[in-house]
């Protein structure tokens, strides 16, 4: 630093930049992501062509109305031809980007179209009349005995023919993945979102191709079914060997381990999962680029090191280059043993371009990698750009990257002598501060847009955990997975579960500290995709472009500061969730229910959307009886609840909005002075929030608005 001040006096002296001259080569580039770029750079286009695609298949997921067919070969088209005009415009890089960009995105959209509607089930007509179903089961949710099971159909009654998967609720006791079974169960098609912006299950389930869903109403029975006998084997494999490693590993952290090492989650009590959820520490059970890393990089630096023992091959040969196709190979075997998630998916592209560049001699590390593993998940998997998974993972990366590469530029501004093995130790912990620091925050905003909450001592848990589980966790449970075909996985893995006991007890301890998830109201997706593009602004842009990041991010921030949740909210089911007027303060009390009996998972979520916390639920109930109550919510609304016929003329003359259940005719509606929300209406409104002022209702918002007109969510 002192030469730098001694040649920022010269300069001035000289009357000259500071910033000039070979001697400050290293300065400059530290700088370079805030200095102004001359223009555009055609190599950097390959940064943002997955967000132009990605840009384009959200447009399409997030409009309320199916967009005409006609819009795919007219959207090709036109991508077609503006890649065509690209020899043009080498000229004009700024157009040259707007056009390219513009292609992308609009075969994003082309491309996510054709291939939703390339998914549709067969039209099968649903009844409360039960079904024989017979497939095998391919994914298996266990809670206990029961649980839920993802079945491939082969036939199913009353059906000319069958769905490529059905999901069921079912006695999980004696089933295992692969198994053929036989089962009567009532289907209906998948419900959609709990809440207006929530979680579309039926969207969810078109893309999964699951075409109906239900509960089963008899015990499954064995059933010989033909055909995939590899992948029902290998799925079988996969299951016997999580069971395998979490009766080795122990009672406790058994079923996380094996979660880590195989991706199944089934045996991971609730209890466990929520406080790794509210702690911060919910990514361990994600297998995403930090396992692949742990994982790959320990096979490849442990491989790398056996092969430079053998001192004639590694004096004729780079050790590097079979090391890395090692890991590699590993890396592979790790993505199909763990299920292969979008996290994973990312992980293992990342990974694989990381090894490849290895054994060609190029760079390993860099935005392109991550930009070529966005392109191929958007090309295999273009509906998972909204899911919070997809933008969590590449969030965490991107700004991973971002700082490396900073810090790799103030290194070249540096004289780095030779560290000892306790400086290399303290660089390693403060690495892995710096890792969690950053991917905490990267993506914190993220998990609180989705989830409506934020880990108030993540980095402090984090901090804590995770030397534990990279260095003790991870290490001994890879060992012991690498020795469970010779049967000897034993003590690696109660190792790693004598690890994973400090994690989840620093877990516990951390989410039972006073306030550890902050609620959050639920944004627009105005905020989301504003906060969005300022955070890959900030992350991949160059220059000013860089800069120009912070406006979007603090706009997104504002929107969501003004945004104000619902007064009051009906669930599909007719409950009525609101706060009534607290006399002793005059402001609004605690949310209150009609009943508590009805509608308990809907009224959760809503609940939650609206920034009241994660397991948010009613503090009272209100008083009705078998007729139904009137209800005079903080914001003056007067709201009858009518349970039965004989009280509805007398609830339209006394209340502002009637909540009916059962069906009201439309004789009797148009009798009615107010609105009137029965069975039908709620059906096609789905869980409906208000917003309320003066008595008067200002804004209404349903779930369905947003999907009753897409293709996933008609019935039938």
């Amino acid at each position: 630093m002192r030469r730098y001040v001694h040649a920022v006096l010269a300069s001035i002296r000289r009357r000259r930049s500071p910033f000039t001259g070979a001697g400050h080569a290293g300065f400059r580039r530290f700088l370079q992501p805030v200095l102004p770029s001359r223009a555009v750079r055609p190599a950097d286009l390959i940064l943002w062509a997955p967000l132009a695609a990605g840009l384009g298949s959200a447009v399409y997921l997030s409009v309320p109305a199916e967009p005409s067919t006609a819009l795919i070969p007219a959207f090709w088209l036109a991508a077609l031809a503006g890649l065509l005009v690209v020899p043009l415009l080498t000229a004009r890089p700024a157009l040259l980007a707007a056009v390219v960009l513009g292609a992308c995105a609009l075969a994003g959209h082309a491309h996510i179209q054709g291939r939703t509607l390339s998914l549709a089930p067969p039209a099968i007509e649903v009844s409360d009349r039960a079904r024989t179903v017979t497939g095998w089961v391919e994914r298996i949710e266990r809670r206990g005995r029961s649980g839920r099971a993802l079945l491939r159909v082969q036939t199913l009654e009353r059906a000319d023919i069958a769905p490529y998967r059905v999901r069921l609720r079912i006695n999980t006791e004696t089933l295992t993945p692969g198994d053929g079974i036989r089962v009567n169960a009532v289907l209906s098609h998948p419900r959609g979102p709990a809440a207006a912006g929530g979680y579309d299950g039926a969207r969810a389930a078109w893309y999964q191709r699951v075409a109906l869903a239900g509960f089963s109403i008899s015990q499954p029975q064995p059933e010989e079914v033909d055909g995939q006998e590899e992948l029902r084997a290998f799925l079988g494999w996969r299951w016997r060997l999580a069971q395998r490693i979490a009766d080795a590993a122990g009672p406790n952290s058994g079923p996380v381990i094996a979660a880590l090492l195989t991706g199944e989650r089934s045996g991971v009590t609730e209890e466990h999962a929520e406080a790794l959820r509210l702690s911060g520490l919910g990514h361990l059970l994600a297998i995403s680029g930090m396992h692949m890393a742990l994982l790959a990089g320990g096979i490849y630096f442990a491989a790398r090191w056996l092969i430079a023992s053998i001192e004639p091959f590694a004096r004729a040969h780079d050790p590097r280059k079979p090391a890395a196709l090692i890991a590699l190979l590993a890396a592979l075997g790790y993505l199909l043993l763990s299920g292969g998630a979008i996290s994973t998916q990312r992980a293992f592209v990342m990974a694989a371009v990381m090894f490849t560049a290895i054994l060609i001699g190029r760079r390993a590390v860099s935005f392109q990698s991550l930009a070529l593993a966005a392109l191929i998940i958007i090309a295999f998997s273009p509906q998972s750009v909204i899911e919070p998974g997809f933008q969590m993972s590449f969030a965490a990366t991107a700004a991973l990257i971002a700082v490396y590469e900073a810090w790799q530029r103030w290194r070249m501004t540096r004289d780095m002598t030779d560290y000892g093995w306790l400086a290399r130790v303290q660089a390693a912990f403060t690495g892995l501060a710096v890792t969690s620091l950053v991917a905490g925050s990267a993506t914190g905003l993220f998990a609180a847009f989705h989830f409506q909450r934020m880990a108030a001592y993540g980095f402090g848990a984090n901090l804590l955990a995770m030397p534990v589980f990279s260095f003790w966790v991870m290490p001994a449970g890879v060992v012991g997975l690498l020795l469970a075909p010779f049967g000897l996985e034993r003590i690696p893995l109660l190792v790693s579960a004598a690890g994973m006991d400090i994690v989840l007890a620093i877990a516990t301890w951390t989410s039972s500290l006073p306030g550890a998830a902050m609620p959050a109201l639920a944004p627009g997706g105005i905020v989301l995709g504003l906060y969005a593009t300022g955070f890959a602004l900030a992350t991949l842009g160059r220059g000013l472009v860089r800069v120009a990041g912070v406006p979007f991010a603090a706009g997104a921030l504002g929107l969501w500061a003004l945004q104000s949740p619902p007064d009051m909210m009906v669930t599909s089911s007719g409950v009525l969730v609101s706060r009534s007027l607290s006399t002793e303060s005059g402001e609004p009390g605690d949310w209150q229910v009609s009943d508590r009996r009805r509608g308990r998972f809907e009224t959760g979520v809503l609940l939650q959307r609206a920034g009241t916390g994660l397991n948010a639920a009613p503090r009272g109930d209100y008083a009705c009886d078998r007729l139904g109550c009137l209800v005079i919510t903080a914001e003056g609304l007067r709201v009858a609840i009518s349970e039965h016929p004989a009280s509805l003329e007398e609830d339209c003359v006394r209340a502002d909005l009637v909540v009916a259940r059962g069906h009201v005719s439309a004789w009797q509606k148009r009798r009615c002075a107010v609105p009137v929300l029965d069975d039908a209406a709620r059906a096609e409104l789905g869980s409906a929030e208000f917003w309320v002022r003066d008595g008067r209702i200002i804004r209404l918002r349903g779930a369905n608005d947003a999907s009753a007109s897409r293709i996933w969510g008609r019935d039938g």
